[in-house]
């Protein structure tokens, strides 16, 4: 079978969300055709939907290498790469005790790699609230908010913060009216 009758065959599937099906079609397309970047493109793409980043971005990898300058296919790389930065940040605040400075390093990456993920200033702001870097948070928190302004979890994750920062500036009044009697 020719790699554009596999196209279309895995475009049916994707029509009927069924992109495990896809990626099987996907995957003989390239075998058909195997210098043809937009198949791994196509497959990345189905992999990422159907949740296997890793997967999605051994294919994303080999379309860039097939054609380096092609922006959709770096736009598919960077956000594959920041996706898996992003599970390996909430990753690392799910630890018991969680490192969020390694957290908010990794999800800084994610967030230059892919500046529209609304889930990378998420967490972001949380591994800044983990390190009392409240001003930071509140930025992070701003920018999921400015992403996904419906998301409850952002909006009380903006409140946790914004009461952080008045309880702080209460209490550092409280000190200097101390210091000043």
């Amino acid at each position: 079978m020719e790699g554009d009758d596999c196209l279309k065959q895995a475009y049916e599937c994707i029509l009927q969300n069924d992109f495990e099906g896809a990626i099987l079609w996907f995957e003989r397309a390239i075998a058909a055709d195997p210098n043809n970047a937009s198949y791994y493109y196509r497959c990345s793409i189905s992999y990422g939907r159907s949740g296997k980043w890793e997967r999605a971005l051994h294919y994303a990898v080999k379309a860039v290498e097939l054609e380096p300058e092609q922006k959709a296919h770096i736009y598919q790389l960077h956000t594959v790469q920041a996706r898996l930065l992003v599970l390996s940040g909430k990753q690392e605040l799910g630890k018991q005790p969680p490192d969020a400075s390694i957290a908010a390093a990794t999800l800084q990456e994610a967030v230059e790699l892919d500046p529209l993920s609304f889930e990378a200033y998420y967490w972001l702001a949380k591994a800044f609230v983990l390190l009392n870097r409240l001003d930071e948070a509140m930025r992070f928190a701003l920018e999921a908010l400015r992403l996904n302004p419906s998301d409850d979890e952002a909006r009380s994750l903006f409140a946790e913060i914004s009461r952080k920062k008045r309880a702080m500036r209460y209490r550092h009044q409280r000190r200097q009216r101390r210091r000043n009697r």
